[in-house]
């Protein structure tokens, strides 16, 4: 198989040709700067930040509605992309693993922007108490900033930072641009932190650790994590472990994720007695999104918390 795939690799590298990368503040005069970002909730900032700014074309690497890329193996199509792109945008802190040498024989002048840098408070699953699926919750920085819009305005502002040194003909669009969108972070911010503080239980069961940092936001206690890893379902003793847990500790809800199936979930939502719902944490969605996809979702996500956990 790898064999296979380095041939494909060659052939599409001696088909494109020659690419060479932008550095920072040397993005050319009337061409097109191709910036590709890595995961949806990426590409959605990147699409907001970059409105207005017609020198520029933004495109996803990953499929639209993949979800966390934990397990993500690159296709020929992907380094097709990454051949093509003057700067790619990564959310960082671990979680695109299935980077590294390949982009570096795919486009070794690549410029990247890693939109987690500057990010404070950042959570360290190692770190972590309670019952975190088997307790081997992988150790490392929790990456799913994207899922609390007071991090999201973070990661804006650091993209567009990034974006106005690339090009800097672009830069007070950009700007502008990261004004605008993180003070509709702010305000979402404020509706999560109002929430938080009328809600008569506070103690959640989550599908994996994509929620850490809109539960801090809430002032949540995550009790247990059903998956140490995504899309890793527990064994039955991990899942009993759960279920004790959920009854010890008189959790008030365990949510699951629509990027995953939900029937370990909803077992043991039945056997702890307590309520299952379904909480999207926009690391997914249609490839033709809008621009207000991210608010539209978590304000859906807000009054699905609301109603579970017995806000007045």
């Amino acid at each position: 198989m790898k064999q296979v795939f380095a041939m494909i690799f060659g052939l599409l590298l001696s088909l494109s040709g020659p690419l060479a990368g932008v550095k920072p503040g040397q993005a050319s005069a009337g061409e097109v700067l191709h910036i590709l970002c890595t995961t949806f909730p990426i590409y959605q900032i990147t699409r907001n930040l970059s409105q207005g700014r017609g020198a520029v074309q933004v495109d996803l690497l990953l499929p639209a509605q993949l979800g966390c890329p934990h397990d993500y193996a690159l296709t020929p199509g992907d380094i097709q992309l990454l051949m093509r792109a003057d700067v790619l945008v990564v959310n960082g802190q671990g979680l695109e693993e299935f980077l590294g040498a390949p982009i570096q024989k795919a486009n070794p002048g690549l410029t990247h922007i890693d939109s987690s840098k500057g990010i404070e408070d950042v959570i360290q699953n190692s770190d972590e108490g309670g019952v975190r699926g088997a307790g081997h919750e992988p150790q490392g920085a929790n990456p799913h900033f994207f899922a609390s819009p007071r991090l999201v305005a973070g990661l804006a502002r650091h993209i567009a930072g990034e974006l106005s040194r690339i090009d800097p003909e672009g830069g007070a669009v950009y700007g502008a641009n990261a004004l605008a969108y993180a003070a509709k972070m702010a305000k979402l911010d404020q509706e999560v932190v109002a929430l938080g503080k009328g809600l008569s239980n506070k103690r959640i069961i989550t599908q994996h650790g994509v929620f850490d940092y809109l539960a801090r936001d809430l002032g949540l206690e995550v009790v247990a994590v059903v998956e140490a890893h995504a899309g890793q379902e527990p064994s039955a003793a991990e899942m009993l472990a759960i279920i004790k847990t959920a009854k010890a500790r008189q959790a008030g809800a365990i949510f699951s994720e629509p990027q995953y199936p939900a029937k370990v979930v909803q077992t043991i939502a039945k056997e702890a007695g307590i309520t299952a719902a379904s909480l999207d944490p926009v690391a997914s969605g249609p490839a033709n999104a809008g621009l207000d996809y991210y608010e539209v979702v978590m304000r859906r996500n807000l009054a699905t918390i609301k109603s579970v956990l017995g806000a007045p």
